[in-house]
C-alpha cells in the first residue's frame, strides 16, 4: 500500500506522538509498504527510506510569550498563518486547525489525492482532514486519548473563573474535533480504557474503532548500564507540563521523602514558559535534589531508564502510557497511578496506586527503596510483559489490516 501518515506535530525526543509516527512508519515499511509522513513542526526523526514532507507553521506555541504578540508581516502572508497568529494572540490553540488547512491545500494543489491508497491522521481531527477524506481517499484516524479528559482535568485544577475561561478558550479545538469525528468512520485507539473514554467524550460507536496497542523498539529500549543503578534516583517523564501529568503530587512526595532519605528526582523534559510546574519546584525547595533534563535523544533516555532506581508515573490520565512500556523494557521498576489505561499497560509488572494521592506515592517509593529483591522482581516481570504484548511489528500488522478494511469499505460505498 501507499500510505500517508499525517501528524500535526511529532517531537522526536519525548511525547507519544513523535514516537508513534517514527516506529509505526518504520514497521509498516518493513512489511513492504511505501510510507510518506506529512508533519508540522517539531518534525519527527524517521527511519531511512521514510519520506518526510514538512508543513512549516509559525510554531508560535513554542515561542516565548513576548514573541507571540510581535507583529511580523510575513506571518500574515497566508490564511493558515493568520489564523494561527490570531489564535495564539487570543489564547486559543489553533495548531491542529491550521495543520489541517495546510495539509488540505497540499493535497488539493499537488494531486496527492491520487497518490495514496490510505491516509492515516494522527489525532489532528480538523476540518482540513475531513476535506481530504471528502476527496475520496480512505481515512483512518488514531485518537490516542480523548482531549475531553485533559480539558475536564484542567478546568478542575483552575482556581479562578478567569483561569477557567482561559482554559475553555485554549481547548476550544476539542469541539472542532468532536464535530469532525462524527463525520468519520474508522478509528484506532491505544487501549480499551481509551476506547471507553472516547466513546463517552466523542459520542462515537465501538464498532467504528480498532484497539491496537503501541509497541516499543526492544533493540533500543533495553537495560544499558555499566554499574549499579543510582541509589534513590526517581525518574519521571513530563512531556506535557499540565495538571494531567500529576507532577505536583510526585514533587510533594519527594519534598517529604528527602527529609529522611537521599533522593534525586530527574524530570525528563523541560518546564513550559508559564507552565503548570513553574515555581512548584522552588516553593517546595527541591532545587538541590530535582532537575529537568531538557531535550534529550533516545540514547540518553535509555541511559536514564537504565540508571534509575524506579520510574514513577503520577498521571491523572493516560490514554496509553508509553514511558511505562519503555521503562519496563529496560528492566526499570514502575510505580504508576491507576488513571486511564495505565493499569491495562502495567498489569502485575508494577505497583499501582490511586491518582492524586501524595501519601500513596511516598509509601510505594519507600517500599521499593527498601526492597532490592522486589525491584529486581518487578524489573524482570516488566521485561517479560513488554516482550509479550508491546511489539511494533504486531502494531504495524494490525494497523495495515485495518487500513485494508477501511479501503474495502470505501470501495464498496463507491460501487453502490
Amino acid at each position: 500500500m501507499r500510505i500517508c501518515l499525517l501528524s500535526y506535530r511529532a517531537y522526536k525526543y519525548s511525547g507519544g506522538q513523535g514516537i508513534y509516527v517514527r516506529y509505526l512508519s518504520q514497521s509498516l515499511q518493513k512489511l513492504g509498504h511505501e510510507v510518506d509522513v506529512i508533519s508540522g513542526p517539531p518534525y519527527p526523526d524517521l527511519a531511512d527510506g521514510i519520506n518526510l514532507i514538512k508543513l512549516p507553521s509559525l510554531d508560535l506555541y513554542r515561542f516565548p510569550e513576548i514573541r507571540r504578540y510581535f507583529i511580523n508581516p510575513l506571518w500574515l502572508n497566508t490564511w493558515p498563518n493568520f489564523v494561527e497568529w490570531v489564535g495564539e494572540c487570543t489564547g486559543c490553540l489553533t495548531e491542529l486547525k491550521t495543520f489541517g488547512m495546510r495539509a488540505h491545500d497540499l493535497f488539493r494543489k499537488n494531486g496527492h489525492s491520487k497518490k495514496y491508497d490510505i491516509v492515516h491522521d494522527n489525532q489532528c481531527i480538523s476540518e482540513g482532514i475531513l476535506k481530504i477524506n471528502e476527496m475520496g481517499i480512505p481515512l483512518v484516524t488514531t485518537i490516542h486519548h480523548p482531549i475531553t479528559v485533559d480539558r475536564a482535568l484542567a478546568l478542575q485544577a483552575a482556581k479562578s473563573p478567569l483561569k477557567k475561561l482561559g482554559i475553555k478558550r485554549w481547548y476550544s479545538f476539542v469541539d472542532m474535533q468532536i464535530k469532525v469525528a462524527s463525520q468519520l468512520s474508522h478509528f484506532i485507539t491505544d487501549s480499551q480504557m481509551s476506547l471507553r473514554e472516547i466513546l463517552d467524550g466523542f459520542n462515537l460507536k465501538a464498532e467504528q474503532f480498532k484497539v491496537i496497542y503501541c509497541g516499543v523498539d526492544q533493540d533500543i529500549f533495553k537495560e544499558n548500564r555499566q554499574g549499579p543503578r543510582h541509589a534513590g534516583r526517581i525518574l519521571v517523564i513530563n512531556s506535557g507540563d499540565t495538571p494531567l501529568k500529576g507532577l505536583r503530587f510526585l514533587m510533594e512526595a519527594v519534598a517529604e521523602l528527602r527529609k529522611t532519605r537521599e533522593i534525586e528526582l530527574v524530570i525528563v523534559g523541560e518546564p513550559m514558559h508559564n507552565g503548570y510546574t513553574q515555581g512548584l519546584m522552588r516553593s517546595l525547595k527541591l532545587e538541590d535534589c530535582a532537575r529537568y533534563t531538557g531535550k534529550i535523544d533516545t540514547k540518553e533516555l535509555v541511559n536514564y531508564y537504565s540508571s534509575a532506581t524506579m520510574l514513577v508515573i503520577p498521571s491523572q490520565y493516560e490514554g496509553f502510557g508509553l514511558p511505562a512500556v519503555e521503562a519496563m523494557a529496560c528492566g526499570t521498576p514502575v510505580i504508576s497511578t491507576t488513571a486511564g489505561a495505565l493499569p491495562e499497560v502495567v498489569g502485575d509488572a508494577g505497583i499501582l496506586i490511586p491518582a492524586g494521592d501524595t501519601r500513596a506515592i511516598i509509601e510505594s517509593v519507600t517500599a521499593l527503596l527498601d526492597d532490592e529483591n522486589r525491584r529486581r522482581e518487578l524489573g524482570e516481570k516488566g521485561r517479560q510483559r513488554v516482550a509479550r504484548l508491546f511489539n511494533w511489528d504486531n502494531t504495524a500488522r494490525e494497523t495495515a489490516d485495518y487500513y485494508k478494511e477501511a479501503i474495502d469499505v470505501q470501495r464498496s460505498a463507491k460501487a453502490v
